[in-house]
């Protein structure tokens, strides 16, 4: 059964729908955790359009398990994550334009700049995981930056069409996550993934790690923060 690391930002996406204080991603935060998360994920964006900086550093000081800081690697975020030190750091694209991040990193075209940032993260202990698409060409350049974890980006099964699409990508993500580990990566996976579609991801036994987020919060607001993340681990350990 994989741990489940839950991603608040959009607590944080409520709040700034009205722009006040409530509801706090902290606090959320701190449900996730006693509910069995794992994890604590949030995204730090450059527009800060749900997380914003006061957040990231009440987390550190609050978050128990682990604080995953979702990040693009820009000279002013890496800023901020040095500063605040989370326990990972996972490097994301972000287009300013996007609702959600699509797709994964290309490591591959930026990798000695990538290896850069992942050197100066481990300089102040900060784990480093990049989140990348299921591909060997990929997965070598994450090697190549000394990287610690690599989170496999599961959008595009998720979001498949039909049953043979859906097994073709989860034979990509068998096949890459089975390379990743045996080429000594930590190997987790994330992006779309909700109690429907979670279980076959947890047949992959290379899968230490889900990151899920967007479907927890929109199931908590019928059923409570606290149950849906119990529902989530339930759906896990099928």
């Amino acid at each position: 059964m994989p741990r489940l690391a839950v991603n608040i930002d959009h607590i944080a996406t409520l709040r700034e729908a009205r722009g006040g204080l409530e509801p706090d991603p902290v606090h959320a935060a701190v449900i996730a955790e006693m509910a069995g998360a794992s994890g604590i994920v949030c995204h730090l964006r450059e527009d800060r359009r749900h997380v914003n900086d006061r957040d990231v550093r009440v987390l550190r000081d609050v978050v128990t398990t682990k604080l995953d800081l979702e990040m693009a690697a820009t000279e002013s975020i890496i800023a901020v994550a040095l500063d605040i030190i989370p326990d990972l750091v996972t490097i994301v694209p972000e287009k300013r334009e996007e609702l959600t991040t699509e797709g994964g990193l290309d490591a591959a075209h930026h990798v000695h700049f990538l290896t850069d940032v992942a050197s100066a993260m481990h300089a102040k202990g900060i784990l480093v995981s990049f989140f990348v698409e299921p591909d060997q060409t990929q997965i070598d350049a994450c090697l190549r930056a000394n990287i610690d974890i690599i989170e496999l980006h599961t959008g595009t099964y998720a979001n498949a069409r039909t049953r043979i699409e859906a097994e073709a990508q989860l034979t990509r993500l068998r096949v890459a996550a089975e390379y990743a580990a045996q080429a000594g990566l930590v190997v987790t996976a994330g992006h779309g993934l909700d109690v429907r579609n979670v279980g076959p991801i947890c047949t992959i036994p290379e899968i230490e790690e889900v990151s899920i987020g967007h479907a927890l919060i929109s199931r908590a607001a019928f059923i409570g923060l606290s149950e849906a993340v119990k529902e989530m681990l339930r759906a896990l350990s099928l």
